[in-house]
């Protein structure tokens, strides 16, 4: 009788993330859920963290994970309908969890889908506590309106830009300028593009892009001043990041926001965005598990 076998993943070539990109299918069509694990976000260099499980050479569980701020691990996982139920996950997860203690991470983050009756059960199953929802969207560049007005223009950011940044992002989210900072230095990477928003030569808000790959662009981090909020500044800055992605040719852009947030909802349908999926986020220490 063959047994489990629980591995980090180290090949990353096209035939085992053909056989990740296969199980999520599997998953989606038998749940009839929007599962997202981040393919597009494995790499052998600074992709996320992740583990395999196979019987034999048939893949049957994945998990993986990144941290932002080096404290809270954001976790993706899918199991394959013929073999949950058996310890696949748990077995898995205990592997990921002992080499997030070495790095120091506290929390875990589960990104649930909305409609994944299996993953629902597991966070039931292991206690943690629901944090927030958020939907994902994509551009329907038939219907995008990118119209701006003259004055706005989007810069590159350069190293004299962090204290702005700082000041920009945590007034705007409320999260404190030492934790902003060392998110910003955390994730300073060459795929990721940081555009300061000018009116008139002030900066006035910012705007983040991580190109997962050459077709796909994340729009991420967009904020405005507090001072300069409810003037429009926010629409402008993402119909002038949009363009400028369209320009270089960008055939899939992506954004999330959270459910209750129905403004940005509403910006972000102004601009030609629609609703693709939405998920829902867990947390439990990690000493929990």
């Amino acid at each position: 009788m063959q047994e489990y076998q629980s591995i980090k993943m180290m090949d990353y070539s096209n035939h085992q993330i053909d056989q990740i990109r296969a199980l999520e299918q599997l998953c989606k069509t038998n749940d009839r859920s929007s599962l997202r694990v981040g393919v597009e976000s494995l790499k052998a260099i600074g992709g996320d963290e992740a583990y395999l499980c196979f019987l034999g050479r048939q893949l049957i569980g994945f998990i993986s994970w990144y941290t932002s701020d080096g404290t809270e691990a954001n976790i993706n996982g899918m199991v394959h309908p013929g073999f949950r139920r058996q310890g696949v996950f748990n077995a898995l997860l205990k592997i990921a969890v002992s080499e997030m203690l070495t790095q120091g991470i506290e929390t875990c983050r589960f990104r649930i889908p909305s409609n994944s009756k299996p993953g629902i059960e597991f966070i039931k199953h292991i206690g943690a506590i629901f944090r927030t929802s958020e939907f994902s969207m994509n551009l329907n560049q038939l219907h995008a309106n990118i119209s701006c007005r003259s004055g706005l223009t989007l810069q590159l950011a350069e190293d004299q830009d962090l204290e702005f940044m700082v000041r920009c992002s945590s007034q705007a989210f409320g999260d404190s300028e030492a934790w902003t900072r060392n998110y910003f230095v955390r994730t300073k990477e060459p795929e990721r593009v940081t555009y300061i928003a000018l009116d008139s030569l002030s900066p006035v808000g910012m705007v983040r892009v991580n190109w997962v790959n050459k077709d796909t662009a994340v729009i991420h981090d967009l904020c405005v001043l507090t001072s300069h909020q409810g003037r429009g500044y926010g629409r402008e800055i993402l119909a002038g990041v949009v363009k400028l992605l369209l320009e270089q040719k960008c055939s899939t852009i992506r954004l999330g926001v959270v459910t209750e947030n129905r403004r940005a909802l509403n910006l972000y349908h102004s601009v030609g965005f629609e609703i693709t999926a939405e998920s829902s986020y867990y947390v439990i220490a990690i000493n929990e598990l």
